[in-house]
């Protein structure tokens, strides 16, 4: 059993609970359909009520939007359709006021292809400075009609996109979303003022957006199979470079400020970035991308502890997200389609097909009180706690992730987690907006409003309360010890007085009486006894 340090107020991260905001998506204050800063202000409440410490903000900066808000054009401002900065402030206030940290995302790795500096290199022709702070290249073959190399991108088709005077340019993402050149010393410099900048204004920390992948390999070389993964694009000594230089930012402001990391990556290569002096936390996707199976969910939490043995940091778990399906849905996909993805993560992550909502619920909340009791933090994706399953039956002309057009749509993309929420079982758009709402919103979407949510004390809503609750009265600083269940289909681990069980599949089970008594519970637990695909915890 490994311990951890106790939390002080600087290190509040360690055992947070952090709510995911895509803004758009979440409540809409003018009538645009499109979500806003105002609107989140307006339902601030409905988060804290959750009991989380914080809240993360997917971008909000100025972009035009072609791929969720990542396509950033300016990163010193928020976009006017989002409230401009004024809005910010009244967020950042109303979250200060109700004792939530405030957390910004940063994408490092590209931009949008109308960020000044790529219209300049655009403008200043081949061999500028201007060029050096983007990888363009010389194309091959007859005239240079051919990519730099054969380097697909993430989305979906070549990774180069060709300008007028020939030349190509590296996107490991969008064709709208150019690559910087790390190597570039104006391109760190450039960030460095962005994060003292958001800092000074009075956000708590920021979530890395693919945080290993800023480095690319030198001389750029080909893929011996270009249909399969990129070692070039990703996970680059070199990156470990600019981490330190952040955390000493970070760390000048009283309280020090968070750096978290978006690294798909195995649990041994993650811990790499939790170094000392680099990244303050890391998400472990491993788990999020297991089915539920006891075996499954047992070796990728003990892989994570065993890369993380007598390293800084502690894991940050989460469950959903903007990028995959929701946990309802993939845990309750009994009929899967196939997936065809250039992303190794979507094929484990966004498969399509029948789901069994009932069933998906249950395994959902299951897992989502097993990762509160691990220890680290937790985050958790709005809509959750409303039970909300993936949308997969938007109309096609409705979705507007570039991967369905990258893709030749041949893969559906991530539109359907990103649906406006609903607050309102009786309002047009469900409340969230006067207008109409940016994506359509399903027929079958007023049992998961929020207000018939609250309205049932046996909803997801006041579970989630419940397990959110349980999880602040843990010690923070005492780790987990696995216990002997007795069946390969239910887990068991102890932290302190507290000990969690989930039963995977197959009949009841059972709880000894030396576990004590029930404390919370995804499912009734009358008689000690735990049905399949629920979780429990008991307090000696």
């Amino acid at each position: 059993m490994t311990n951890y340090p106790r939390i002080d107020h600087a290190d509040w991260w360690r055992s947070s609970v952090v709510y995911q905001l895509y803004v758009k998506s979440f409540a809409d204050s003018d009538g645009d359909g499109v979500g806003d800063l105002d609107g989140v202000v307006e339902h601030l409440d409905h988060i804290a009520a959750l009991g989380v410490d914080a809240v993360w903000l997917n971008p909000c900066y100025p972009s035009p939007n072609r791929d969720g808000g990542y396509d950033v054009a300016d990163y010193l401002t928020v976009d006017e359709r989002f409230g401009g900065l004024p809005a910010f402030e009244r967020l950042r206030d109303a979250c200060h006021r109700r004792g939530l940290r405030l957390m910004m995302d940063l994408v490092p790795n590209h931009c949008s292809d109308q960020h000044a500096w790529f219209q300049a290199a655009l403008a200043a022709g081949p061999g500028s400075p201007e060029r050096a702070r983007f990888h363009f290249a010389e194309g091959r073959g007859p005239d240079g009609a051919e990519p730099p190399n054969n380097w697909r991108s993430t989305f979906g088709g070549p990774a180069w996109t060709r300008v007028p005077d020939g030349q190509w340019y590296l996107h490991a993402f969008d064709a709208t979303q150019p690559d910087f050149n790390w190597e570039h010393p104006a391109v760190a410099e450039m960030f460095d003022d962005v994060l003292r900048t958001w800092f000074d204004r009075g956000v708590d920390g920021f979530r890395i957006d693919v945080a290993y992948a800023m480095v690319k390999a030198h001389g750029l070389p080909d893929l011996a199979d270009p249909e399969g993964e990129n070692p070039y694009l990703w996970n680059q000594p070199g990156v470990h470079d600019i981490f330190p230089r952040w955390r000493k930012i970070a760390d000048s402001y009283d309280p020090p400020r968070n750096l978290l990391g978006e690294v798909w990556l195995p649990p041994a290569q993650i811990a790499d970035y939790l170094r000392p002096g680099e990244l303050n936390q890391a998400f472990y996707f491993d788990l999020m991308q297991q089915p539920f199976e006891a075996g499954a969910f047992r070796a990728s939490v003990s892989a994570t502890f065993a890369a993380l043995d007598g390293a800084e940091g502690v894991p940050t778990w989460t469950l959903n997200s903007h990028d995959v399906h929701r946990a309802v849905s993939r845990y309750g996909l009994v009929e899967p389609e196939p997936v065809r993805s250039a992303d190794p993560n979507a094929i484990r992550t966004r498969a399509r097909g029948r789901v069994d909502v009932a069933l998906g619920t249950c395994r959902a909340t299951a897992a989502l009180l097993f990762v509160l009791a691990l220890p680290g933090s937790v985050f958790l994706y709005q809509g959750e706690e409303l039970g909300l399953p993936e949308v997969q039956d938007l109309p096609d002309e409705a979705r507007q992730d570039p991967i369905w057009a990258r893709s030749h749509h041949t893969e559906h993309g991530r539109d359907g987690c990103r649906v406006p929420l609903p607050w309102s079982s009786g309002a047009p758009a469900y409340g969230f907006t006067t207008g109409s709402a940016w994506l359509p919103q399903p027929d079958w979407f007023a049992p998961f409003a929020a207000d018939t949510q609250q309205a049932d004390p046996a909803s997801v809503w006041h579970f989630y309360r419940r397990a959110v609750a349980a999880h602040a009265e843990l010690d923070p600083g005492v780790g987990l010890q696995w216990l002997d269940a007795g069946r390969d289909d239910v887990l068991a681990f102890r932290r302190g007085s507290v000990t969690c069980v989930v039963v995977f599949d197959g009949e009841d089970f059972v709880a000894p009486e030396e576990w004590g008594d029930p404390l919370v519970a995804t499912r009734d637990v009358a008689g000690r006894s735990c049905p399949a695909a629920s979780a429990a915890w008991f307090r000696r």
